[in-house]
């Protein structure tokens, strides 16, 4: 355990380590930053920071880690159900527990089907030129913006289509849904911030009522839409490449039901609500994740022109050198994306190094935690906390932890770069990782196919803090795109950049 004092615990401690960084730095660093300030601390220990939060055990090793999510699936933790409340009311697969989880998992399983993901590529694809042609727009101008805002909306967009066949349209206008749930979601609360004015704000329970009336209101006419068509004659003959995943869990629900053809008219109460609340979440775990990693690879690639080089060479290996030609090729041969090794390590590398989250689980009465010398530590009580950060950056695991080397995921087993089983978690292992890792995978790779050779993006932040300057701290470990909680884990300020069209084409 870090040194304790009787009053305050750990949070000397923790003032000391985290008095370094900026004050928007996310809290998975903590830990880490922990285990190597106390070499002799280890990969599991725990954490007194009361009243700012419960006792916390730290789990930063994959042993660990197998035992509260693989080995034994402990419950989310009591907190990530007040989160998410505002978004799901609790009826989302995130904080479903036992059989409900179970049982509505199974339901929502074929939409996320890589081979059904596969086949909603050809129209994933008209969300990826606007992308492109948004980036090309800021290349002619050579303005600074934001890249969250445009991986934000092009993953939502993404979303749209594969979730309920609709087309937002969020990169070029404005959208009630889109725009209401990123909203809410920067009102959200884990009911423990340090800031009491944050945690305890008087105007969040107005708020959050009044964008779910506007969210729900328009999923219900989208929900209407897809109960008029949904007698399962309607469904069968709908073509594969235009199924949602709401027109097969409906489907697969009906089935469960013991519907037969004639009974089946629309969707009753259960699935809408159901429905309902696991369309937002859906929204909110797939832009969450897929928009924070794109940036980073963005970001990490504009330091690495070495390895821009190898993407760029593989790309054209397998799409052949006129770039006009790739999107009409992954149309035509989609599975040509699994044919991208290098392409699929920077993605790794880029989540190993910026985890978009952790995993927060509920201790329980005569749980115990074994570290690798057999000692034991009691989780009843505690927030387990599985930190993705710090095991993937965890030196007893991961030679030069902090270096980006897209290398690790291509030596083959018995390297020393070889990656431990179990060390890598950005999708989380186990029985509940996370349901939209495919689609999550496609979009990246979609995405660098379809601008890596096209454009170089730059980070800018030494213009952003000339135009916004701040106070204090601005790096984390020598990183100006620290990350910061925005929902899950994202660069600071957005990542302001700048973007070029490569090789001067246009």
């Amino acid at each position: 355990m870090p040194p304790y004092h009787p009053v305050a615990g750990h949070l000397l401690e923790s003032a000391k380590l985290m008095a370094g960084l900026p004050a928007d730095a996310h809290g998975h660093y903590l830990p880490g930053r922990m285990m190597r300030a106390i070499p002799e601390l280890g990969s599991i220990f725990y954490i007194d920071n009361w009243p700012f939060s419960p006792p916390i055990l730290v789990i930063a090793s994959p042993e660990g880690a197998s035992q509260i999510a693989q080995v034994r699936v402990l419950p989310k933790f009591h907190a990530v159900r007040h989160f998410t409340h505002p978004l799901t009311g609790n009826f989302g697969l995130l904080t479903m527990e036992g059989s409900a989880w179970k049982a509505w998992r199974a339901i929502f399983n074929p939409g996320f089907s890589a081979d059904h993901l596969t086949s909603l590529i050809p129209s994933i694809m008209e969300d990826m030129h606007v992308f492109c042609d948004i980036l090309l727009d800021h290349a002619r101008t050579g303005d600074l913006f934001s890249l969250e805002n445009l991986t934000t909306n092009l993953t939502l967009d993404i979303i749209g289509r594969v979730t309920l066949d609709t087309e937002f349209n969020a990169q070029r206008t404005t959208n009630e849904l889109t725009s209401r749930l990123l909203l809410q979601i920067s009102w959200l609360s884990y009911g423990f911030e340090n800031n009491l004015w944050q945690r305890y704000h008087p105007f969040r329970p107005f708020v959050h009522w009044y964008n779910n009336r506007h969210m729900n209101r328009y999923l219900t006419r989208e929900l209407q839409k897809k109960s008029a068509l949904s007698n399962e004659a309607d469904l069968a003959e709908k073509p594969n490449s235009n199924k949602s995943v709401i027109d097969l869990a409906l489907h697969k629900y009906q089935v469960t039901q013991g519907s037969t053809k004639e009974a089946v008219i629309g969707m009753d109460a259960t699935f809408k609500a159901v429905a309902m609340s696991q369309i937002k979440e859906f929204m909110f775990a797939g832009h969450d994740t897929t928009s924070s990693t794109l940036d980073y690879i963005f970001y990490l690639l504009s330091m690495e022109p070495g390895t821009l080089h190898l993407l760029r060479a593989e790309h054209t290996h397998i799409f052949g050198a006129d770039i006009s030609r790739t999107d009409s090729l992954i149309t035509e041969k989609p599975h040509l994306l699994n044919q991208l090794p290098y392409t699929l390590a920077i993605i790794k590398e880029t989540l190993r190094l910026f985890p978009p989250a952790s995993s927060l689980r509920q201790g329980e009465p005569g749980f115990f935690v074994t570290d690798n010398s057999g000692r034991q530590y009691p989780t009843q009580g505690c927030l387990v906390w599985c930190v993705h950060h710090a095991i993937q950056r965890n030196s007893a695991y991961w030679p030069r932890p902090d270096d980006f080397l897209p290398e690790r995921w291509l030596v083959s087993k018995g390297h020393p770069l070889f990656p431990v089983e179990g060390t890598w978690r950005a999708f989380e292992l186990g029985p509940r990782h996370c349901i939209g890792q495919q689609l999550a995978l496609i979009e990246l790779k979609l995405v660098l196919v379809m601008t890596a050779r096209k454009f170089n993006v730059s980070p800018a932040y030494a213009e952003w803090d000339r135009l916004n300057p701040k106070k204090g701290p601005k790096t984390v470990g020598g990183e100006r795109a620290y990350q910061v909680v925005r929902g899950g884990a994202h660069p600071s300020d957005g990542f302001p950049c700048k973007v070029s069209v490569a090789n001067g084409e246009d």
